[in-house]
C-alpha cells in the first residue's frame, strides 16, 4: 500500500467496473476520498443502485479503505439527457451514427462531469479528481482521450484558479489489465466484488449472471468486459 499523506480526492463513481477500480486506486493513495455520481437520465440508471453496495464492499474489504472513505454525492443532470439523442439516453437500438461514432456517445458528457466534479471539489477542498476514462479498450468516445482530459485540467485550473489534478489511472490499460489492477489493489476479494456488484451493461440488464458479472452479454460494454475478463483469467492460469 502506498504511503498516504493528507491529500484528499474526489472519484467520479458511476457504479461500473472502471469507476470501482478507480475508487480502490484512490483509497489506496489518499487520506480522504469522496465519491460523485451523476443521474442524467441514462438508460442503464440501474448502475446508480450498485454504488452503495460497492462502497460498502470496499470499506469492509480493506479496513484502511473504510477509514478513508468519505461522503458520497449524487447530482441530477437531467438537462444532459434532454439535449442528447443517443442510445444511452433513449430506447434505441445500439449501433453506429453517421459520424462513425457509436450511438451510445453522449456529446459532452465527460466534459460536463468533470466541470461539476471540479465545482464540487472546489467547495469541498479536494485537490485530486479521479476518473475512469480510457482510450485503450474503449468505444471511441472523443471525451475519453488523454488529450481531452489534459485540456480539461488546464481549463478548470484557469477557470477556477485552483491546482486540480485530474487522474485517469486506466487511460493506458486494456480491460484485462484493469481486472489485474483490481487484483493488485484488493486481491481476489476486490475482483469478486467488482464481478458481483458493479454494473456495466448499457441496456441495464441484471438478470443474467456470467463469469464476468451481470449484463445482456451483447452490448459493446458487455463485450469489452467479457473479453477483458477472459484475457485476465487466461493470463492468470
Amino acid at each position: 500500500m502506498s504511503e498516504v499523506g493528507e491529500d484528499r480526492a474526489l472519484v467520479l463513481f458511476s457504479g461500473g467496473q472502471d469507476s470501482a477500480t478507480c475508487l480502490a486506486w484512490a483509497l489506496d493513495r489518499y487520506a480522504r476520498v469522496e465519491t460523485l455520481g451523476f443521474d442524467y437520465g441514462q438508460r442503464h440508471r440501474i448502475e446508480l443502485d450498485a454504488r452503495g453496495r460497492l462502497r460498502a464492499g470496499l470499506a469492509s474489504l480493506v479496513p484502511a479503505w473504510g477509514r478513508r472513505l468519505g461522503e458520497d454525492h449524487t447530482l441530477a443532470l437531467d438537462a444532459l439527457g434532454q439535449v442528447s439523442d443517443t442510445a444511452l439516453t433513449r430506447e434505441a437500438e445500439i449501433g453506429y451514427a453517421a459520424s462513425g461514432l457509436p450511438n451510445t456517445f453522449v456529446p459532452g458528457r465527460n466534459l460536463v462531469f468533470l466541470t461539476f466534479a471540479a465545482a464540487l471539489a472546489y467547495r469541498r477542498g479536494l485537490r485530486h479528481i479521479v476518473g475512469g476514462m480510457c482510450e485503450t479498450d474503449f468505444s471511441g468516445y472523443p471525451d475519453c482521450r488523454d488529450d481531452t482530459i489534459k485540456a480539461m485540467q488546464v481549463a478548470l485550473n484557469l477557470g477556477m484558479d485552483r491546482r486540480f489534478v485530474l487522474h485517469t489511472p486506466l487511460m493506458w490499460l486494456d480491460k484485462a489489465q484493469t481486472w489485474k489492477l483490481a487484483e493488485d489493489l484488493g486481491g481476489p476479494g476486490l475482483v469478486d466484488l467488482v464481478v458481483e456488484e458493479s454494473h456495466t451493461c448499457y441496456v441495464g440488464e441484471r438478470g443474467a449472471r456470467h463469469d464476468w458479472g451481470y449484463g445482456c452479454g451483447t452490448c459493446p460494454a458487455c463485450r469489452l468486459r467479457e473479453q477483458g475478463y477472459a484475457r485476465y483469467v487466461a493470463a492468470e492460469a
